[in-house]
């Protein structure tokens, strides 16, 4: 008899027994936008400032980007894929994350966008040349949505290892000897951001740019206030899309906290590692598979301290699939792997620190002392 699983709490949802332990409940944030603006396509790049371009370069090439422009003042890589780069690097007098740039389903959006928004198009000093709107999110973090005229070409790719699984030998007199040298990347994959105005912003992208929620994470008995956490991907219709492209949660900070690039596999993953620590580099945590989006993951600090990820094998959700939604906690993190790390977390105390939960519960936004506390609990459970 074959198993048929029960929802008790109503009827079969898509994404029963799939990607997350449970669905909504009646009136909880629907995960979407009725009506959005525009419909962005995907994540194109993400702009960063660091003083010392030619360290920036070392690392990124180290840990498998291509560069696709090189100037004085700016430091453009890409990864394997056709399309567009996948991050820009200008010189500035300190280390610090912009923003991202989405990338429009076509260049009539950003008509549609600058109009609804009071925006301007503009030209983008991007290879092949490009235009883009400007806008600003509710956390204050400069968003760019961009058409670009020309999609950089494809480059050599790493090729997956033939496997034998069980009875099925698809690799017979031939030895496995991946070489240990950088991962190669493919894309960008996803950017993950801290916000204190986490529902505000949450609506900001699916309102403004037709993004939908994928999972949703609660604080452990704080529910009926509402989610401290999405996983947010493009919404393309029936052409299934990755699990997310911008993940948003609460926190007294606001910025940057990690973004993600596809390699081809985990042998990919594993020798990149390898060779990234040979080369002196700290791995904050992996590598191990998630549960939100399934990847496998490995992530690292680069000189700056910014996190990065490679990432193989991601969950792909088309525009039909319902969120799911699931308690925060550390434990949650990932289905296998070693245990989540402090620095992963950010959870390392410092004056800085200290300062900012001080300051974001002084102020006008979604963080007060329960959230703080029910953040602190999730993230020691």
């Amino acid at each position: 008899m074959s198993h048929i699983p029960v929802n008790k709490g109503g009827p079969l949802t898509p994404h029963q027994d799939l990607h997350s332990e449970q669905g909504a409940l009646r009136g909880e944030h629907p995960g979407r936008a009725r009506n959005p603006v525009i419909k962005v396509a995907d994540l194109a790049w993400l702009e960063f400032e660091k003083p010392d371009l030619d360290r920036a370069e070392v690392f990124a090439r180290d840990f498998g980007f291509a560069v696709a422009a090189r100037t004085e003042r700016e430091l453009w890589l890409r990864g394997t894929f056709a399309g567009s780069p996948c991050m820009v690097i200008r010189r500035g007098s300190a280390s610090r994350f912009i923003g991202p740039a989405f990338r429009a389903a076509e260049r009539g959006d950003l008509d549609r966008l600058a109009r609804a928004t009071g925006s301007e198009v503009r030209d983008i000093d991007v290879p092949g040349g490009g235009q883009s709107v400007t806008l600003l999110d509710p956390s204050g973090f400069p968003v760019r949505v961009v058409h670009c005229a020309e999609q950089l070409p494809a480059l050599p790719d790493q090729e997956p290892l033939i496997l034998n699984f069980g009875t099925d030998h698809r690799r017979t007199n031939a030895t496995q000897r991946p070489p240990r040298e950088p991962s190669r990347i493919q894309r960008l994959g996803h950017v993950v951001l801290e916000t204190r105005v986490f529902t505000r912003a949450l609506n900001w992208y699916l309102d403004t740019l037709g993004m939908i929620v994928s999972d949703f994470l609660f604080l452990d008995g704080q529910r009926q206030r509402g989610p401290t956490m999405a996983f947010i991907r493009c919404d393309q219709g029936s052409t299934p899309v990755d699990h997310h492209t911008l993940a948003l949660h609460l926190g007294p900070g606001t910025g940057y906290v990690h973004s993600a690039y596809q390699v081809t596999d985990l042998d990919a993953i594993a020798a990149g590692g390898e060779y990234l620590a040979e080369r002196g580099y700290r791995r904050s945590w992996g590598i191990g598979r998630h549960i939100q989006g399934s990847q496998l993951f490995d992530y690292w600090r680069d000189p700056d301290r910014f996190m990065l990820e490679h990432f193989a094998d991601g969950d792909l959700f088309c525009c039909d699939l319902e969120p799911g939604w699931a308690p925060m906690s550390a434990s949650g993190l990932a289905q296998w792997g070693p245990p989540v790390t402090r620095d992963f977390l950010g959870a390392n105390p410092s004056p800085a620190k200290l300062r900012e939960v001080m300051t974001a519960l002084r102020g006008d936004n979604e963080l007060d002392p329960a959230r703080l506390l029910g953040l602190m609990k999730a993230m020691s459970s």
